[in-house]
């Protein structure tokens, strides 16, 4: 359905260019939900707009992006009015800014449905009805403001106006943004209930990694308009091979766990202005586990097991990553080699003797340091505690 090949968007040309999106690759089928998740500036939003080429005049745009084999890059504008709201459609972040102020809510949902001639004025005000009702709001409030409803509200107004023409394919921008975690709930069943029903793709972009694993089938995460991870939602989200995907995980504190929920764990620093990105892996400043090769070299995305990438110097040599409930996964044989080229003990042979490790052997030792490191302190207090709890049992 979507088919999304070396996506670059740049603000501003010349020596004032900054590079927004750089390189992305995403590919979606009918029925499936694709998560994207990043911190904020990594260029989420900028890649949303572009699949419905709806970025200001001053962004280029290179790549393609293909819509049921049709690149909406090269769309005349017509065709490319016909695509938007019928063939694909968008729920904007931030509601209230998104709804025209002065005009009711009904009028707003008919206005597609007039505008693609689905159906005449009367047809399509029973349309309307059966939208609002279709996400769980009473007739009534089609002649109501947009400032006369809650913000869960007004999110299931743009639902409904996004599912107005039928469209293939939903674009969900932030959603959840500013709701409570009950109304969070709430529209997240929606969504899933209408993609599951209408067989739709979506694509559902979030800062919270844990919504985008139970909501979605496969997740992407990106860093500095590129991405990073990727791979089965829930595997991401329980054992990331990127240090940075690791750090989004364990942001999230554990339900039980004292460790986590007195010393959250996260990322230091900021994620890096566009304009001026440090030379390799753009992550390596902020990253536990670099190599000084990641200073000079770009990372490419690299096969990481079935169905999995990512773009890590430490997937070629066997990066560990630490998974939710502290379990480990790992890539790679146990052949690889360290950062001086030594040859890492097997990973069967390793958990066999965990029990009484060898102290003085340096590849092993800087195996648990990258596992510590992208596990994060709160590790230490979680196997703390489950060593009391055993021990008083």
């Amino acid at each position: 359905m979507l088919d999304v090949r070396d996506l670059r968007i740049t603000y501003g040309s010349g020596a004032r260019a900054v590079p927004a999106v750089r390189g992305v690759d995403l590919t979606l089928r009918a029925g499936e939900k694709l998560g994207i998740a990043g911190e904020s500036g990594c260029g989420k939003s900028t890649l949303a707009m572009a699949l419905l080429r709806l970025l200001p005049p001053g962004a280029t745009l290179e790549g393609e992006i293909l819509l049921d084999g049709e690149d909406v890059r090269t769309m005349a504008w017509g065709r490319l009015r016909a695509v938007r709201w019928a063939g694909a459609s968008i729920v904007f972040q931030g509601a209230m800014h998104s709804l025209n102020a002065v005009h009711r809510i009904g009028d707003q949902i008919l206005e597609p449905i007039l505008l693609h001639r689905l159906a005449g004025p009367e047809e399509g005000r029973r349309r309307v009805k059966e939208l609002l009702r279709h996400v769980g709001l009473p007739v009534s409030r089609a002649s109501a403001y947009p400032h006369e409803l809650s913000g869960g509200q007004r999110q299931r107004v743009m639902i409904a106006m996004a599912l107005a023409c039928d469209p293939q394919l939903i674009i969900a921008d932030e959603p959840t943004t500013a709701l409570d975690v009950m109304i969070q709930a709430q529209i997240l069943r929606l969504i899933e209930g209408l993609v599951a029903e209408k067989g739709i793709g979506l694509v559902m972009i979030s800062h919270d990694l844990a919504v985008l694993a139970d909501t979605c089938d496969r997740l992407a995460i990106i860093y500095a308009g590129r991405v990073v991870e990727e791979g089965p939602a829930r595997e991401v989200y329980d054992g990331a091979l990127h240090p940075y995907g690791a750090a989004l995980s364990g942001a999230f504190p554990r339900i039980g766990d004292p460790a986590s929920r007195y010393a959250p764990r996260g990322l230091p620093g900021d994620p890096p202005d566009p304009a001026s990105l440090p030379s390799g892996c753009t992550f390596h400043p902020r990253c536990p586990v670099a190599l000084p090769s990641c200073a000079t070299e770009p990372q490419p995305l690299r096969a990481a097991g079935p169905g999995r990438r990512a773009a890590c110097v430490r997937v070629d040599v066997g990066f560990e990553a630490t998974s939710r409930d502290g379990a480990t996964s790992r890539d790679g044989a146990g052949d690889a080699t360290s950062r001086e080229g030594e040859t890492e003990p097997d990973v069967a042979t390793s958990r066999t003797d965990d029990a009484t490790p060898p102290a003085d052997d340096d590849a092993t030792s800087r195996t648990n340091e990258a596992r510590d490191a992208a596990s994060g302190s709160g590790d230490a207090g979680h196997d703390g505690a489950d060593e009391a709890r055993s021990t008083q049992a």
